[in-house]
């Protein structure tokens, strides 16, 4: 009965239906275009954030993806010059060209200053090299990867230090184009004023996002390196190749080695973030180009830039009319060096382009940084990040702007020991556990907590490095223990010292975690 109920009430229904005009129906266009109307406005803060940010990306290519994997399907296979010419951008600047005074500052001469800063800058290149093979097999960001040696609340802590020594390096960049704006206009545009505005300049670069910043970087360096190639010119025949060091003995051995780890540091500081920009290449490109390619591409501009300071930097102590050029700045030390003035000016314009460059990579790094530290930052846009980040930037580059080589010597070094710590735990997690092979890592758990190894052999062993560097650092706030037996004035060996820690701690604890915890 309920049955013959149903079908009298369906046939009903049927009847009912059949009666209605076909006109009455929307037409399949007009159904078309009511599944594509738009969507109501997002309510709420976050949501707000994120829909703008894809508006943005349809009209500008502001990028969305964050911090997430990228599949090899979604790639957009840039040229692999890039691996190369965005690091000759973000080095051939003005702060590789101030680094090339402290071998003077410390009392080296020029062929010790020389030598001292091609080898520091091709080791802390080789260390980032290394680390940059990681990212087109596994589309992964370098903080991400971490987590698959480190665990998955330690690597909070190379995500916070990534923060921390972008902002510093964005500093940096921001101060020596700061001081290069101010030469031109004779003083007009004050030293914070320039600060802001190069600190601006790299903020809309890093805004828009990864295709921006390698769009830059990509032809920037051709610039840079004209310009340099004009200050060698003019200004390394005047290098003082006579004057000899007074160092002598340990204390000459303890300097070299300080200026090393500042050098070294400078260099391999990319190794904690050099990933980010690889995670759009094929997943079978060649390791040992992208090797060689990120190594060579570290290594040659800076050493460029670097170099000519040692030339420079040389002649303060026989050339008075430099030396006093350099007290007002190092941007009147440019304009005094090149001639004619008002070529010298508009060259020092350009220079203010480097310091964009290393903001460009910086800025954009450290936003990733702050997604990675914990899901819910995830939830906010990098736009939003990368304007907190640019904030940072201004307080601390208007604060340190008129102490640039103190900045560089004690930040550079203070890079080099964590990142040789960081740099020792990828590579024997990689090798040793892994077998050197990334189909052992499960690619697809990058971002579940469970999957990831507990951690407690990455934290130790990485903290163990930290105390080594802090026995071998030689700061000027703070010498180590074991730093100052070498010589009168110390010499720093705590990237040597935080190798070893780490190595020693690392191998047995994760031999012994793997065991307790088998999976992770």
């Amino acid at each position: 009965m309920a049955s013959r109920d149903y079908s009298e009430e369906k046939g009903e229904k049927a009847t009912v239906i059949s009666s209605i005009p076909s006109e009455s129906f929307p037409s399949e266009r007009e159904s078309a275009e009511f599944d594509t109307a738009p969507p109501p406005p997002p309510r709420g803060i976050l949501a707000r954030l994120r829909h703008y940010e894809a508006l943005l990306d349809d009209k500008l290519g502001v990028e969305k993806n964050g911090p997430a994997r990228i599949l090899p399907e979604d790639r957009t296979l840039p040229n692999q010059a890039i691996m190369a010419l965005m690091w000759a951008s973000g080095t051939m600047n003005l702060s590789c060209f101030a680094t090339g005074f402290l071998g003077w500052e410390f009392g080296l001469d020029l062929k010790q200053s020389i030598l001292t800063v091609i080898f520091g800058t091709l080791l802390g290149s080789m260390v980032t090299g290394w680390c940059a093979t990681l990212g087109p097999g596994t589309g992964l960001r370098q903080v991400a990867i971490s987590r698959y040696s480190f665990g998955w609340w330690p690597s909070k802590i190379i995500a916070a230090l990534n923060v921390i020594e972008q902002l510093g390096w964005s500093s940096v960049g921001s101060i020596t184009g700061g001081l290069a704006l101010s030469a031109v206009s004779d003083g007009r545009v004050s030293l914070v004023l320039g600060v802001i505005i190069v600190a601006i300049l790299g903020l809309i670069f890093s805004f828009i996002g990864l295709r921006a910043v390698l769009w830059y970087e990509s032809w920037a360096w051709a610039i840079f390196f004209v310009i340099f190639m004009i200050m060698y010119g003019e200004a390394a025949s005047f290098a003082d190749v006579k004057t000899p060091s007074a160092l002598q003995g340990q204390t000459l051995s303890g300097t070299v080695m300080s200026l090393l780890a500042i050098v070294y540091g400078s260099s391999s500081s990319w190794s904690s973030i050099v990933s980010d920009y690889y995670v759009q290449y094929p997943v079978n490109t060649s390791k040992t180009k992208v090797f060689l390619l990120t190594t060579m591409g570290i290594t040659i501009p800076t050493c460029i830039g670097m170099v000519i300071g040692c030339c420079v930097g040389s002649t303060m102590g026989v050339n008075t009319d430099w030396a006093n050029a350099y007290d007002d700045g190092l941007g009147y030390l440019i304009q005094t060096i090149l001639f004619p003035r008002g070529f010298a000016k508009f060259l020092l314009v350009v220079l203010v382009l480097s310091g964009i460059g290393i903001n460009c990579i910086a800025i954009y790094s450290a936003a990733l940084s702050i997604q990675l530290f914990a899901r819910p930052l995830q939830i906010v846009p990098r736009a939003f990040w990368t304007f907190i980040i640019f904030v940072g930037i201004l307080l601390l580059g208007v604060a340190g702007r008129n102490h640039l080589l103190a900045v560089l010597q004690n930040f550079l070094s203070l890079l080099g020991y964590w990142n040789t710590a960081f740099f020792v735990i990828l590579f024997t997690e990689h090798y040793l556990f892994r077998k050197g092979n990334l189909e052992n890592y499960n690619l697809e758990v990058w971002n579940t907590e469970s999957k990831m190894p507990i951690g407690i052999a990455g934290l130790v062993a990485f903290l163990l490095g930290i105390v080594g560097c802090i026995l071998g650092m030689v700061q000027t706030w703070y010498v180590g223990v074991i730093a100052a037996m070498i010589g009168e004035t110390g010499g720093d060996i705590g990237n040597q010292l935080a190798f070893a820690f780490t190595l020693i701690s690392y191998v047995p604890l994760r031999y012994w975690e793997r065991g307790r915890f088998p999976g992770r």
